[in-house]
């Protein structure tokens, strides 16, 4: 919005020319998030706790501990999370671009999934939600409509093709495959963030790390000259995607704030769907879905220990860890939970390192 509204003063004003820098517009993004999620961020608390009365239903199969630690606490503190990264992208990004709509409309949609999941728990005073089979049925749906937008601003010629780390050209695929295999990733991505939602500041600290990280594949994706020096696909304008992510970065400190142990809110499904939709849609737009895999490693193994885990008990009646997802297997072992997360934290960061890595070495 900040071009639309001094693109008449740039020829008049010089000095305002530092706001057609995407740089420029991320720091002020970065910072203008935190600001609305730290000054709304009480305010909105103090509702939640009112509405919600009870707070966030705690699963009667997890960790004992929680049903004493973690009772009456709100959760849907996505909301805050979701209002101050819009805010921000709206006022920093160039709203004539296509692919921050997408990016929006992938968060949206799957925080709007996640309300509801919350809305029925909370009104059920249950920690069973929306039917998992409806869910799942919404989440392809969705996750279809995603792909083909952005099918539709993909450079023609290289639509349908994958890139894989250390190799320099990419591998063309069948249309249905990239399709099937971008759903996998959307689908995967956002349970898998989920999964990993389950500690206090657990899920936050990777989202921001991978985030980041993506928004720096994004600027380089998106400059050609960067682009054509590491052996990359060029894809115009997607680098102003990186606004998003710098927004995404701020509203991620501003409610850490309120999320670091104790927790004063949870982001609940509504905040961790949707930041997994966003993370995402980011890969599939910038094609390094691969390399997603490797920065978001972390919400890689948690989702990995929970199909182990299930699988096997099906299989063979045995559980391989103590409790599934992998963060509640480390509470069975007498971690502490301040531990785990530090400790989680640090994993993602190396993963993350490990995964722009890639970058160079093709």
């Amino acid at each position: 919005m900040i071009l639309y509204l001094l693109e008449n003063f740039f020829s008049s004003y010089n000095s305002l020319n530092i706001f057609n820098y995407l740089t420029v517009r991320s720091a002020f993004a970065v910072l203008t998030s935190l600001f609305i999620c730290l000054f709304f961020g009480p305010k909105f608390i103090l509702y939640m706790e009112k509405k919600q009365k009870k707070g966030q239903p705690i699963r009667k199969d997890g960790p004992p501990s929680h049903l004493l630690t973690k009772v009456g606490t709100p959760t849907m503190g996505g909301l805050l999370i979701i209002f101050s990264l819009i805010s921000s992208s709206f006022i920093w990004s160039d709203l004539s671009n296509a692919f921050i709509w997408i990016v929006l409309y992938s968060t949206l949609g799957f925080g709007a999934l996640g309300f509801a999941d919350d809305y029925i728990k909370i009104k059920k005073s249950s920690s069973e939600g929306i039917n998992w089979k409806i869910k799942f049925i919404v989440q392809i749906l969705l996750s279809l409509s995603i792909v083909i937008l952005i099918l539709k601003n993909f450079p023609d010629g290289n639509n349908y093709s994958i890139f894989i780390p250390l190799f320099k050209t990419p591998f063309f695929v069948p249309g249905w495959f990239f399709i099937l295999f971008s759903l996998c990733v959307l689908v995967g991505t956002t349970n898998a963030v989920n999964l990993t939602d389950g500690l206090d500041g657990l899920a936050i600290i990777p989202v921001m790390i991978t985030a980041s990280s993506m928004g720096i594949i994004a600027y380089l994706v998106g400059n050609y000259i960067f682009s054509n020096y590491l052996y990359i696909q060029f894809i115009p304008n997607v680098g102003e995607i990186v606004v998003i992510c710098a927004a995404l970065f701020g509203s991620g400190l501003g409610f850490l704030w309120f999320n670091a142990p104790p927790a004063m809110i949870f982001m609940g499904d509504t905040g961790s769907l949707s930041l997994g939709g966003l993370i995402a849609s980011i890969a599939i737009s910038v094609k390094h879905e691969i390399v997603l895999f490797i920065i978001g490693g972390l919400f890689v193994l948690e989702a990995s220990s929970v199909i182990i885990q299930v699988t096997s008990y099906k299989l063979i009646g045995k559980r391989v860890f103590m409790m599934a997802p992998l963060h509640h297997h480390f509470e069975q072992k007498g971690w502490s939970e301040s531990t785990i997360v530090i400790r989680f934290w640090i994993i993602s960061l190396i993963l993350a390192i490990i995964g722009l890595a890639t970058l160079k070495l093709r």
